[in-house]
């Protein structure tokens, strides 16, 4: 493996880290602090390095690809990997912005983040299948009175009467509900553990166990 080049400090100007990281959703635990006892998602940081660098000449814009390894890479991973001088890629992803960092770098999970840190977590949310209109947008459904004793789950009428004569694009119906790119903002850092590479976010992130997160600071 390649060291982590030290950044440059250019004419007094502090270089700028990268600020997310690529991690896998663990389970739920409890946090004891001073003043409460908080219900916290244990999130296992690998070893994340930059795969490439994106500069304003070249790609026309400015952003880091970040990559965390694995055991094994398929081939499309397997060439950026190589170019890095990385030995396997499990799953990579752009950050927009201008960093200091070089490829190859090595990114640690607590030169990131601290304990109190504001982030912002995305990751693909658990998929429900199809799912009626009362779970899926949360209708009320009918009543279940004289002459109606199971249609209470009922979407109800979905035409505009005579005009417009057709059902409007749009219309919130029953259909395939969840596996979709969520971003939960404003999560706290309760904890962050650089020995065992792990971070632990103050609630529940999206997605399901062992799911890819990208973990971006705020603040």
């Amino acid at each position: 493996m390649t060291e982590a080049k030290t950044p440059k400090v250019v004419s007094g100007v502090e270089p700028k880290l990268p600020n997310a990281v690529l991690g896998m959703k663990g389970a739920m635990c409890r946090i004891f602090t001073d003043t409460a006892e908080l219900a916290c998602t244990a999130v296992d940081v690998p070893v994340n390095s930059v795969a490439a660098v994106k500069t304003m000449k070249k790609d026309g814009y400015q952003a880091l690809q970040i990559a965390c390894e694995g055991k094994k890479s398929n081939k499309p991973m397997a060439g950026i990997a190589a170019k890095a001088g990385i030995k396997a890629l499990k799953a990579s992803r752009e950050i927009r912005g201008e960093f200091s960092s070089a490829l190859g770098d090595k990114i640690q999970v607590g030169d990131v983040f601290e304990t109190g840190s504001i982030v912002s977590v995305t990751g693909i949310s658990k998929g429900k299948g199809f799912a009626s209109t009362r779970k899926r947008w949360h209708f009320k459904g009918g009543q279940k009175s004289h002459g109606q004793k199971d249609k209470y789950r009922s979407p109800g009428s979905i035409g505009s009467s005579s005009y417009p004569s057709r059902v409007l694009p749009g219309l919130k119906m029953a259909g395939r509900m969840g596996s979709e790119k969520v971003t939960v903002k404003n999560m706290k850092v309760a904890s962050v553990d650089s020995v065992n590479n792990k971070l632990y976010l103050a609630g529940p992130a999206p997605g399901s166990r062992g799911g890819l997160l990208v973990i971006k600071k705020i603040k």
